[in-house]
């Protein structure tokens, strides 16, 4: 699969899985650099972690089926209320997995009145809807639904004493309605990087690789805000990566030079020469850093920040200091990142209990 905007779409009247890939470095409109966001420093002057800056395939299972487009008028799925951005959890009493499953749960009760369970807005609401036939005979509804997600984006770190990873330092977001995706599981996958789209002025960029679906190298655990998380199968990756370095406390990154560690050509992470402008107080979208590439190489290479360097580990006076998790649209040289610490209490909080 190449590219992060690669995307099939169907309709649920004959019922087809609906895959999307990832936008995996979010493009941001230009704006102030003294927005809010970042948290109080947490302890970390004793945790080491190894950047990895390298690309990874990663594909997400949504839980339920989201509704990514409003419902045409006169269809099933409009009479009996959906909207955009609810999550179909359950179809006459039975958990929906998929849209595949969706869609045969819809064939078994035919024309007869079937109650939806919907998460809408952090509630539960309940629906009552009537599927029709279409002109191949299916019981269909009329909503546009979303499953699953899959594209390239960059792995921040690896922990190798509880094999925890972080990527992106974002979400994985739905691109039609931009809510996060729900997340029921997931896992990454090796990946090549086999061109660049360099950005442009108004035009986001793009790294385009491809990656072997039919080979993990390890399980996603969380989709937030800050990142998606999970742990990391010891084999041939993990062996390749670098040495731990220590992370950097939020008090301690600071407007200057630093370097990020990015994977834009072939299986290679190089390190870059960045710019930190500014760091942003109390903020919490990913935007604790405003940050500006200066290294020539890159600047040839990709015209600045792409969309698949998200994730791209950001070192400062030799600690681990964020990651890179925007663009600007107007200026593809320069963008956002998040603190590596913002990260950690993402990852951290979110890690499901070993029983």
């Amino acid at each position: 699969m190449y590219g992060p905007f690669q995307k099939a779409r169907h309709v649920l009247r004959g019922g087809a899985a609906l895959v999307l890939a990832l936008l995996l470095c979010a493009a941001m409109p230009a704006r102030a650099a003294g927005v809010t966001a970042g948290g109080a420093d947490q302890d970390t002057s004793a945790r080491m972690l190894v950047p990895v800056g390298h690309t990874v395939g990663i594909k997400l299972f949504a839980r339920g089926v989201m509704v990514v487009k409003a419902p045409e008028s006169g269809t099933p799925a409009d009479d009996c209320g959906l909207q955009t951005g609810d999550i179909i959890v359950k179809c006459g009493g039975v958990s929906v997995t998929s849209s595949e499953q969706f869609q045969s749960l819809l064939q078994e009760n035919g024309e007869t009145a079937t109650d939806l369970q919907v998460r809408r807005e952090g509630g539960s609401v309940t629906l009552s809807v009537s599927p029709e036939q279409n002109e191949k005979g299916a019981y269909c509804i009329g909503a546009w639904i979303r499953d699953s997600m899959a594209g390239i984006g960059t792995m921040t770190y690896y922990d190798p004493e509880s094999g925890a990873f972080g990527a992106l330092g974002h979400g994985i977001t739905d691109a039609d309605t931009a809510l996060l995706m729900p997340f029921a599981s997931g896992s990454i996958l090796p990946s090549t990087v086999k061109a660049v789209k360099k950005g442009a002025i108004g035009e986001a960029g793009e790294l385009r690789g491809d990656f072997d679906l039919a080979t993990d190298l390890g399980d996603l655990y969380a989709n937030t805000t800050s990142g998606v998380f999970g742990t990391l199968d010891p084999g041939e990756f993990t062996e390749r990566l670098g040495d731990p370095m220590p992370v950097a406390a939020a008090g301690e990154v600071h407007a200057g030079p630093a370097t990020i560690l990015s994977n834009v050509e072939g299986d290679a992470v190089q390190e870059y020469d960045v710019e930190i402008l500014q760091v942003v107080e109390n903020a919490a979208d990913g935007r604790d850093l405003v940050i500006s590439v200066t290294d020539p190489e890159l600047l040839a290479a990709t015209g600045g920040i792409v969309q698949g360097m998200s994730g791209s580990p950001i070192l400062q006076d030799g600690k681990f200091a964020g990651a890179v998790t925007h663009v600007l649209l107007n200026d593809p040289s320069k963008g956002y990142g998040i603190l590596v610490e913002t990260m950690l209490a993402a990852g951290d909080f979110s890690e499901e209990p070993v029983a």
